[in-house]
């Protein structure tokens, strides 16, 4: 996508440097294009030099291909063409009518580009934006037979911009196979890695024993930016049964919570300590307490009159007898 716009951006500075030049028109060849004819040339010869760009070096013979297939599609040789551009840089307001449609074109057309460099990449488009979205980008059913190129499904999701820190990423898959359930040795693995921009990793694998739907569900809460989601299904096929993969489903849901963040630190000052003892800790001013005053306690007990008629209905007092008055009613009672 960035050769895309590096596309753009090039082919619009020339629109620019090419109505700024001045030139008389000369009368056109018959071997040279009509502008409809060079307009839509050079819009999938652009096309097909943003293809090839980026190429390894093992395939660069795939540039010369694209080209040529351009060629063969309208039907022109590249020395025509070679001829055709040399008469059209001599008419630069000509030229630079077409490059303003060719650009438009591109622009109009930018969702069709994605998908051809994504289609060559091997790799999807530019995901939806919003929550609860299905980025799988791959086929929604497989047959699996243990045999070799057909024992396993990987794929290899990278991240744009639509994607957000801390999302959940959930890959769902339905496993169809006939029989009795798999053992151990036989059974078909499934896996979850999410690669972040740290190096971070966070993967999952689970071994599927019988028949159903199962899902693996991954987050990264405090890792940062998401780099890459892979998967795989693996099926080792040892008892040559065939297996049906298909309702393949990754959702990717938004995180709308929030992380509970540390407040920040403040500068307090503190109050110096006054002087005591080593060990001793002074009491704060607040927390001193005045000594409460002693309350005096009387050591003569206490005697319950005897109610009288007159004292009915009105409240009784209680009225302390000396000590030594009860030591001698006691010495009387003993004496008797």
């Amino acid at each position: 996508m960035k050769r895309y716009n590096r596309l753009l951006q090039r082919y619009g500075l020339a629109v620019l440097l090419l109505g700024a030049v001045s030139a008389c028109q000369v009368k056109r060849p018959d071997a040279v294009l009509s502008d409809a004819q060079m307009e839509d040339v050079l819009y999938d010869y652009h096309l097909a030099k943003a293809l090839g760009d980026g190429m390894p070096p093992s395939e660069n013979y795939k540039r010369v291909l694209y080209v040529e297939a351009v060629f063969r599609k309208h039907g022109i040789t590249q020395a025509q063409f070679d001829s055709s551009m040399v008469w059209f840089s001599r008419n630069p307001g000509v030229l630079s009518e077409i490059y303003e449609n060719v650009t438009a074109r591109l622009k109009a057309e930018k969702a069709d580009v994605e998908d051809l460099l994504a289609l060559r990449e091997g790799k999807p488009r530019t995901s939806e934006p919003g929550d609860s979205v299905d980025v799988w980008f791959g086929q929604r059913l497989y047959r699996l037979t243990g045999m070799p190129l057909a024992n396993k499904v990987t794929f290899s999701l990278p991240s744009d911009s639509n994607f957000q820190d801390r999302d959940t990423l959930r890959w769902q898959v339905r496993f169809l196979f006939s029989g009795s359930a798999f053992d151990s040795v036989s059974a078909p693995v499934m896996s979850l890695s999410l690669r972040y921009e740290s190096d971070s990793v966070v993967s999952a694998l689970r071994q599927i024993r019988r028949a159903g739907e199962y899902s693996i569900t991954l987050q990264g809460e405090t890792l940062g930016r998401l780099k890459e989601v892979d998967g795989f299904v693996y099926y080792p096929g040892n008892d040559g049964r065939t297996l049906l993969l298909d309702r393949i489903s990754l959702m990717r849901y938004h995180c709308t919570d929030t992380l509970a963040s540390a407040a920040a630190d403040t500068l307090e000052t503190v109050p110096e300590k006054p002087a005591g003892k080593p060990g001793v800790e002074p009491a704060k001013a607040d927390e001193v307490k005045k000594p409460e005053p002693e309350k005096k306690v009387d050591s003569a007990p206490r005697m319950r009159p005897k109610p009288s008629s007159s004292s009915v209905g009105q409240p009784q007092k209680f009225e302390p007898r000396p000590a030594a008055r009860v030591d001698l009613e006691k010495s009387e009672k003993k004496a008797r």
